[in-house]
């Protein structure tokens, strides 16, 4: 499978319209944690991107130059702790695709495994702690397993996707042990988190953008 910069760019067209659509779901899975804006948070982010890649990015064709502005413009836009850790996992993201214009499985592989241990190490926390990591460390497990296994990277993406949705519903069940929620002890079990579940849906919209938008090539 091949991928282009510009298919990344229309990828994060696609964030942008899926984040307008869950803002207000994300929104509620937060008022039982925290502060009730995640959605809101990632919206602004997510505009600001848009924004970006409208009026900087349109003619840019280095994989990694389109994940790394992406990265700084989401940190720049957002001041909340969601802001580091998506821009940590978009730029280590980047770095991994620096000066290619198109990738193949190998690369896509590399970058998703870099985005989920980028925002892991930069938020220092582990699966079982209520965060996004509880989506983010699964996903990666497998994409790196079955990946080294099979070589397809399709393959991979749909069984990571997979584990790292197992992992969000998992955080219904535990206690939040990270942030202001961690505050509410065993009152936030039942509660979905909703930075696993931003996470999610951002691997199941680049899961669908593949399905849709890439079956003509590779």
């Amino acid at each position: 499978m091949e991928f282009s910069a510009n298919q990344f760019k229309n990828y994060y067209k696609e964030i942008v319209s899926m984040v307008e659509e869950e803002k207000n779901y994300l929104c509620e899975l937060d008022r039982k944690l925290g502060d009730g804006d995640h959605g809101v948070t990632m919206s602004i982010g997510w505009q600001a991107v848009d924004e970006k890649i409208d009026n900087e990015l349109l003619e840019e064709e280095d994989c990694g130059k389109v994940n790394i502005m992406v990265g700084k413009t989401f940190l720049n836009a957002v001041g909340s702790s969601v802001g580091p850790l998506y821009a940590t996992g978009f730029m280590r993201g980047g770095k991994v695709v620096k000066g290619k214009s198109v990738i193949g499985d190998s690369d896509l592989a590399e970058f998703w495994i870099a985005f989920a241990r980028g925002i892991q190490e930069r938020g220092q926390a582990e699966v079982g702690d209520k965060t996004m990591v509880d989506t983010l460390e699964p996903f990666a497990d497998k994409l790196e397993s079955v990946y080294a296994e099979t070589k397809d990277f399709r393959i991979a993406f749909n069984e990571a996707v997979e584990a790292g949705e197992k992992g969000m519903q998992y955080t219904k069940d535990i206690i939040s042990k990270k942030g202001r929620s961690s505050r509410l002890g065993e009152r936030s079990i039942g509660a979905q988190d909703p930075g696993a579940t931003s996470a999610y849906l951002i691997l199941a919209t680049f899961q669908n953008f593949i399905k849709s938008h890439t079956a003509q090539v590779g």
